[in-house]
């Protein structure tokens, strides 16, 4: 699914339609209706990065159930947290993960 339909399905989902989603993920009502009507006059790379953060599911192979990407991305990117055990273990399999998303060095996104 891409970012445009999971905005769709979202708007179509909230009780508060595009004023709740723009609410949800931080951008002005107005914005989002000029996207669903394809007439935004810039770029919507931020909008999209927004839309997936927020609405983006990934099965992930570690957990075992469905999360989502700012979540992934979360677990994935950090540092590698020394003092859990538990933690350590999830953050070495996002390692290798193809689900793992590129980061600020410049690292391939594989999903």
């Amino acid at each position: 699914m891409t970012w445009l339909e999971l905005l769709q399905q979202a708007v179509a989902e909230h009780k508060r339609g595009i004023a709740g989603v723009a609410e949800q993920i931080g951008v002005s009502r107005t914005s989002l209706s000029l996207v669903l009507a394809g007439k935004y006059p810039a770029r919507t790379d931020r909008i999209a990065a927004k839309v997936l953060d927020a609405y983006a599911r990934i099965g992930c192979p570690h957990l075992g159930e469905t999360i989502t990407q700012a979540q992934c991305s979360g677990f994935a990117t950090r540092t590698a947290p020394t003092n859990s055990p538990r933690d350590m273990r999830h953050w070495r399999a996002c390692q290798g993960c193809p689900h793992k998303p590129a980061t600020a060095t410049g690292e391939e996104h594989h999903a």
